[in-house]
């Protein structure tokens, strides 16, 4: 997810709620370290899958090696892999969670090439239909992108909902505030997978807490009784700020430590984003992009 026009937040909306905020003011540099090293090692509900190294991109092949490398550095931290693709190499994403013991949610990308996209479903399906599969999900913002239209998206989620096995919840990925938008998408989803970042809103740190929650609660609403899930929120360490948000090392530690009480209390099921940082992201995002894993892109743990 990056910046949207029109979504910017006013510091007159924030919501502090301060019994659920952790500050870091009291704290010193080690203190910090610490608390957030103690956070990650109480483990996380899901962590998106960050698949490139160095000098690789979206469109090159990776290979399962590779896949499983960084899989095991995962493992001992998280109980969900989220995948955002099923072809190029992606497809080991879910086979070797699955032989390592983790559940996952599986996307399949969409986008404006329809060749790719039946490459993406029939391997999505194919996945799930031989139990590798936790939670499908049928594209990724595609709605924000313009990629597709709300009924070829619809069809594509039809196609994968009547092919895999009834007990294999699908949603569609997008921020928050489209499940309000389009209704059509709640009533085709078996569950909410909303995107709910403070950062691409400008929110500034100390408000981030309550921003995210206001997101979350906003997904909520729109679903209907349905299960809502967090699939990415996160802050990034490095880059250029948006408005009043500022990546920063101490502000990426804080969000993750907050975030991670936050949906443990209260058992919201989420994925942070990321797992490690990829530099291919520059282009999309800027320079902020590539700063977002808790892992650097040499796959060493940021702090």
């Amino acid at each position: 997810m990056s910046y949207r026009e029109g979504r910017l937040f006013h510091v007159n909306e924030a919501v502090i709620r301060p019994e659920e905020d952790t500050t870091f003011e009291p704290f010193n540099e080690n203190e910090r370290i610490k608390l957030w090293r103690k956070t990650l090692q109480s483990g996380m509900h899901g962590i998106c899958f960050s698949m490139y190294e160095d000098g690789q991109a979206p469109g090159d092949t990776i290979t399962a090696a590779q896949v499983e490398r960084r899989v095991k550095i995962l493992k001992p931290y998280t109980k969900w892999i989220r995948s955002f693709s099923c072809i190029e190499g992606n497809e080991h994403i879910p086979k070797i969670a699955n032989k390592h013991g983790i559940k996952t949610m599986v996307g399949a990308w969409l986008s404006a090439d329809k060749d790719k996209n039946d490459q993406e479903i029939n391997n999505l399906i194919e996945l799930a239909n031989d139990g590798y599969v936790d939670i499908a999900a049928v594209g990724n913002e595609v709605l924000y992108r313009n990629d597709l239209s709300l009924d070829e998206l619809l069809d594509y989620m039809k196609q994968v909902r009547k092919a895999i096995p009834a007990h294999i919840p699908m949603g569609y990925v997008d921020a928050y505030y489209e499940f309000s938008s389009h209704p059509e998408l709640v009533a085709h989803s078996d569950v909410i997978l909303a995107n709910c970042y403070p950062f691409w809103e400008g929110c500034p740190i100390e408000y981030s807490l309550g921003h995210m929650q206001q997101m979350y609660e906003q997904a909520l609403a729109a679903a209907k009784g349905k299960k809502v899930i967090i699939t990415e929120t996160g802050w990034p360490s490095q880059g250029k700020a948006l408005k009043g948000a500022v990546p920063a090392e101490d502000a990426a530690m804080q969000y993750f430590i907050n975030t991670q009480e936050w949906t443990k209390r209260h058992n919201i099921e989420s994925f942070y984003f990321s797992s490690f940082d990829e530099s291919w992201k520059v282009g999309p995002e800027g320079e902020v992009g590539a700063y977002w894993g808790l892992w650097d892109k040499n796959e060493k743990r940021k702090y």
